[in-house]
């Protein structure tokens, strides 16, 4: 599933190549017919990310949102100079058909039309997400430091932190030196911060390269641009520790593998 960077990243593309535009949707499939009839031929006023969720704000009031989910994907088009674009390839749910661009959506969890409450109702489900301008760094730490739940699992949780997936998950442990199964009332103030900002630092990075990069130019020895996979994490499904040379722990945490430094990250708190 894509994490909160990827969503980011479609949100400021399709800011930029379809916001203000009259957009022609569509619905080759058939199962978004109904919803792509609603908003063919409007304009379309934003694109907004939150966690793992895309909404595109219409001019006549509609709302669409996107979910990936697991399966989700989009793939651009370039609109050729008469107008043409390629014929749809696989379960094609919503096509959306700019100016000099266009995209096909398929295989998401949800694509669906709404109103705004419809909007606010999933919002409100959702815990703060680092990358958004509105951002409540009190009630992410309020929430992570008053639970009892283990943190690798809030993780996880996107009612906690709207946006992190798994290799966000076991990095940001790990560059915060903090394990998995520490629970959130068992934090001190300091490594709140320091795992909330290595959340932040990962996002960001994400959005601007467009793709999952944790590491440290200056400790890898090449740009983030030119790093090859196995230089862009930490210890996600690593053998051996970066720091210490110490072996990888892996083992189910919230229902996923989760990948931590026994002695990087001790299990003993500081509280």
């Amino acid at each position: 599933m894509p994490e909160g960077h990827t969503i980011h990243r479609l949100a400021r593309d399709h800011t930029r190549d379809y916001v203000g535009q009259r957009l022609a949707v569509s619905s080759p499939q058939g199962r978004f017919a109904d919803g792509a009839a609603a908003v063919d031929g409007r304009s379309l006023a934003r694109v907004e990310a939150f966690g793992k969720h895309l909404f595109y704000w219409w001019d006549s009031g509609e709302i669409v949102h996107v979910h990936l989910g697991l399966y989700g994907k989009f793939r651009r088009h370039t609109v050729s100079a008469d107008g043409a674009v390629p014929q749809p390839r696989g379960a094609v749910r919503m096509r959306v058909v700019g100016d000099a661009k266009a995209f096909d959506l398929n295989g998401p969890t949800a694509c669906e039309v709404m109103d705004e409450s419809g909007r606010d109702r999933i919002a409100a489900r959702l815990g703060e997400d680092p990358l958004r301008d509105d951002v409540d760094v009190e009630a992410a730490r309020e929430r992570v430091m008053g639970s009892r739940a283990a943190v690798g699992r809030m993780l996880l949780d996107q009612s906690v932190i709207a946006g992190v997936g798994n290799i966000f998950r076991a990095e940001a442990l790990f560059i915060a030196g903090v394990h998995p199964e520490r629970v959130g009332t068992s934090l001190a103030a300091e490594e709140f911060d320091r795992l909330w900002s290595a959340v932040c630092e990962m996002l960001r990075v994400g959005v601007k390269y467009n793709r999952i990069i944790t590491t440290d130019p200056a400790e890898v020895g090449v740009s983030r641009g030119r790093m090859k996979a196995d230089q862009r994490v930490h210890v996600y499904k690593k053998e051996r520790c970066p720091r210490c040379d110490g072996r990888i722990k892996a083992w189910e945490v919230g229902a996923r593998m989760c990948f931590a430094c026994p002695k990087c990250q001790p299990k003993r708190g500081k509280r």
